[in-house]
């Protein structure tokens, strides 16, 4: 099973966005019409964070999140990943970013699923529109410094507010990224 070669895939159920599939014995969630995901790190000017909370119906309440969206579930299956995650950060936030920093892409959950998220820097940020998502979502925009992002997550975590486990994880990157500032990562300067 570690090998390099890509075994048949075959589907179990296949709905409009998800479906049960199967390699190898092994049984995941498969992406029917995507299979990656833009997901934002945006930071301001003045060293804010800017997260969403938003319902999950899954979870059946809401969840802090950081802005994301699917890449190329706009009827473009070329779109890039600085593409989408330009749409949803004006989609979901209402800012548009002047810069764009691929940090890393990885599994969202590599023993569930075959899905690849890819984690963007967003920066040189400004205002464009008032943000709250699409109609199907409710979405509030939380702006919070980066000072105090880890010890307010630690407070909304102890009130018993859900939070994804990757924005902890991207307030740890952008700690480590940006102290060297490294440039080996790709970049898009957006116009």
């Amino acid at each position: 099973m570690s090998g390099p070669e890509m075994s048949k895939l075959t589907f179990h159920y296949r709905g409009n966005y998800l479906g049960i599939a199967q390699r190898d014995g092994w049984e995941f969630a498969s992406r029917t019409n995507v299979n990656n995901v833009a997901v934002l790190v945006p930071v301001t000017d003045a060293d804010e964070i800017i997260l969403v909370e938003q319902y999950r119906i899954p979870v059946q309440r809401r969840v802090i999140e950081l802005p994301a969206g699917l890449v190329g579930d706009h009827g473009n299956p070329e779109e890039s990943i600085f593409d989408a995650a330009q749409r949803e950060l004006e989609e979901e936030t209402g800012y548009a970013a002047a810069r764009m920093k691929l940090l890393m892409a990885c599994p969202s959950s590599a023993g569930m699923s075959d899905e690849i998220v890819e984690f963007v820097l967003a920066t040189d940020l400004r205002r464009v529109g008032p943000g709250g998502g699409d109609d199907s979502e409710s979405i509030e925009v939380l702006r919070i410094p980066l000072v105090r992002a880890e010890d307010w997550l630690a407070r909304q975590l102890a009130d018993g507010r859900l939070c994804i486990d990757y924005v902890l994880g991207a307030l740890t990157v952008h700690q480590v990224w940006t102290l060297g500032e490294d440039d080996t990562f790709a970049e898009m300067r957006m116009s």
